[in-house]
C-alpha cells in the first residue's frame, strides 16, 4: 500500500509577503503534507520586488517550517500545480470583495484542470485588512509598517521605497 502525499500550492505575487500570508501558510502547513509557496512572475502587476527578491524574503520569513518550500513560476498556475503534483490550490480571502475575484478565478482554473481544487482560507482577523499594496503605500509615505511584515522584509521595503523618493 502506498501513501498519498497531500501537496498544496499557495500561489501569489507576495510583493511583499505579509503576516497575513504567513498566517495562512502556517495554518495550511498543519493540514497538508507539503505546501509549495509559488511566487508568480506576473509582470502585469508591476511588482516592486523582483521574483528573486520575493522568493528570498519568503524563504527567510518561513524558516523552520519543514513542510513548506518556496518556488517561482511563470504561466498558468494550474499547469504549475500539475507539474509539481499538487491537487489543491490555497487562496487567501480577506474581505467579501476578494471572494468575488477568487471565485471567478477558481471556476476558470477548474475549466483548465478540474482535478485541482481551490481551497479558500481566511487569515486571522488581526491580519484581515492587510494587503501588500497598502503596506507598500504606507511605507512609501514613511509609516511604520513593522506590525504587518517581518523585520527583514521591512528593511528591504524601506530600502526600496527610499530609492524611489
Amino acid at each position: 500500500m502506498t501513501m498519498k502525499t497531500k501537496i498544496a500550492i499557495y500561489p501569489g505575487t507576495f510583493d511583499p509577503v505579509t503576516y497575513g500570508h504567513i498566517d495562512i501558510i502556517e495554518r495550511a502547513s498543519g493540514i497538508f503534507d507539503k505546501i509549495i509557496v509559488a511566487v508568480a512572475h506576473n509582470e502585469s502587476k508591476k511588482p516592486l520586488f523582483s521574483v528573486k527578491e520575493r522568493v528570498s524574503m519568503l524563504k527567510s520569513s518561513l524558516k523552520g517550517m519543514d513542510n513548506v518550500v518556496v518556488d517561482d513560476f511563470n504561466g498558468l498556475v494550474v499547469e504549475y500545480a500539475r507539474k509539481v503534483g499538487a491537487k489543491v490550490m490555497i487562496r487567501g480571502i480577506r474581505m467579501i470583495s476578494d471572494f468575488e475575484y477568487e471565485f471567478q478565478m477558481a471556476l476558470t482554473n477548474r475549466k483548465f484542470d478540474e482535478d485541482i481544487e481551490a481551497i479558500f482560507m481566511m487569515p486571522h482577523e488581526k491580519y484581515s485588512y492587510i494587503s501588500s499594496k497598502l503596506v507598500k503605500e504606507a511605507a512609501s509615505l514613511g509609516a511604520d509598517v513593522s506590525e504587518f511584515i517581518p523585520k527583514p522584509v521591512e528593511a528591504a521595503l524601506r530600502a526600496k521605497v527610499s530609492k524611489k523618493r
